[in-house]
């Protein structure tokens, strides 16, 4: 018997069949969900800011604390997954996604609405490592493997990107908490069929979970998250200082734990493999850029432009597209131009695409945002195919599982920290334009009566969002540029 003992149903044909690919259509629902939740709340913000009254900071909590959660936890609930059964774990946190999903819909308040979404984070960090790895038992063939695993990555990365669509549709016809509430019928088919479908696999040789390696990994995370976001909107004092050193302490300690445990929550020696690191660099910056770009773009349709979140939303489905269609053919790119060519032309891809916002104002040039947001969606459904694909090539094959968690980690990672810093850094330009309240949503609401104010911060919003775009490019083109560098020619 080997190491990795599957307690599911002997191999057969049918794995490999037409059961395998019912069960890759039951595994890319949650994929779905997950990944769509972490921008679903971009166009619903405005109306639920009116029913809850959120300060600017619970603002970013509402939008960010899901993503940091599901970051921090991926590799934890991955490893828990392959202890306990990764099939179990998936319809558990499956359960407590679908419980906090209806808390979130109905949520009396601000506070309450973070704490669904941190409950929704944990248990959405159950459902991604579990699902990818369920992959990989039901489809023996490696080209079926591949093509299934292509599948996965497109709806992942496309999840995000039509969030914002679903969200907007629902918005026309119902109240904001339904943007919660779609994810109840969908698990259900998935609670339904999953245990049908899908096998069952665990390992018998692990040890136990090193639970001090998780409790740091999150106490460093989200002290230096909180740290950063306290300094944007607050300044740089000494709460920020003292809770991002906290945070910078911590992590400092988890990365000591990981060198000296034979089996490390987190193994640091894979980023000691150039293509590897180049391949997380990848993810950090375009999930990064990605997250601030829809966040902010959602926010200047409605309360710059005026329009309401359902044409928000169908201006948004170029980009959902491009970002779909070129997650389903980014390997097939990369196997015809090379990995690194293609890799490096992606990332270009999308920094230009961020960086023809720089058309859009307060008085027209939409134009320039859909062809922008489309361009940069063909960059970024590229890049993250490929993320995937470097990062578990670029390791040796037992290493290929932990490769895999850290890269969902990344991608999650990044968009937390596009909306944190990103986020903040066009909050920071809104406010230094005028005497405005924290947010554009503020102001309206409190100066609508006033043209002038009005107009300014407005505009004043706009030139954030173009700071914050082009931050993002910048970001784009420097890891394409080391992307060049790092990775040797002819891959």
């Amino acid at each position: 018997m080997t190491n990795m003992e599957a307690v599911r149903p002997a191999p057969d044909a049918s794995l490999g069949s037409r059961r395998a690919w019912l069960g890759l259509a039951v595994l890319v629902l949650p994929v779905l969900l997950v990944s769509m939740d972490v921008s679903v709340l971009f166009l619903a913000l405005p109306t639920l800011t009116v029913d809850l009254d959120p300060s600017a900071s619970e603002q970013l909590w509402i939008l960010d604390i899901y993503g940091f959660l599901i970051a921090g936890l991926l590799i934890t609930m991955g490893n828990l997954g392959d202890r306990i059964g990764r099939r179990r774990i998936l319809l558990a946190g499956a359960a407590v996604f679908g419980i906090a999903s209806v808390i979130a819909a109905f949520a009396p308040s601000a506070a309450v609405l973070i704490a669904a979404r941190a409950l929704m984070g944990i248990g959405g960090a159950t459902l991604l490592p579990s699902s990818l790895s369920l992959i990989s038992t039901l489809f023996a063939d490696a080209k079926q493997r591949a093509t299934a695993i292509g599948v996965w990555t497109a709806f992942f990365a496309g999840g995000s990107a039509v969030g914002p669509i679903i969200g907007g549709v629902l918005l026309h016809h119902f109240w904001w908490g339904s943007v919660f509430l779609i994810n109840v019928p969908v698990l259900l088919i998935l609670f339904a069929l999953g245990p049908i479908l899908l096998p069952e696999h665990r390992s018998t040789s692990l040890g136990p979970l090193d639970l001090p390696s998780v409790a740091l990994s999150i106490g460093g995370i989200l002290p230096l998250v909180y740290a950063v976001k306290h300094a944007a909107e607050h300044g740089i004092d000494t709460t920020a200082l003292v809770i991002g050193l906290i945070g910078v302490v911590v992590l400092t300690l988890f990365v000591r734990r990981q060198r000296h445990l034979k089996e490390p929550l987190l193994d640091l020696a894979l980023f000691g493999r150039g293509q590897f690191s180049v391949a997380i660099g990848s993810s950090l910056a375009g999930m990064m850029s990605l997250a601030a770009m829809s966040y902010l773009a959602s926010i200047y349709l409605q309360s710059v432009t005026g329009r309401d979140p359902l044409i928000a939303a169908l201006l948004g489905i170029p980009m959902a597209i491009a970002v779909f269609i070129f997650s389903m053919t980014g390997a097939q790119v990369g196997h015809r131009f090379g990995v690194r060519l293609t890799f490096a032309m992606a990332l270009f891809a999308s920094a230009i695409g961020n960086l023809m916002l720089l058309g859009v104002g307060v008085d027209g040039g939409l134009a320039w945002y859909v062809a922008g947001s489309a361009i940069a969606g063909i960059g970024y459904g590229i890049t993250f195919t490929l993320v995937s694909e470097v990062a578990v090539s670029s390791v040796p094959p037992e290493r290929a599982g932990s490769a895999v968690g850290i890269s969902e980690t990344s991608f999650e990672l990044g968009n937390a920290l596009g909306l944190a810093l990103l986020g903040s850094l066009a909050a920071v330009v809104f406010r230094s334009g005028g005497s405005f309240e924290s947010t554009l949503g503020e102001t309206l609401a409190r100066d609508g009566d006033q043209p002038a104010i009005v107009d300014a911060a407005r505009e004043s919003f706009v030139n954030g969002m173009h700071a914050a775009t082009t931050v993002g490019a910048v970001i784009l083109v420097a890891m394409a540029i080391i992307v060049l560098v790092a990775t040797p020619k002819g891959r």
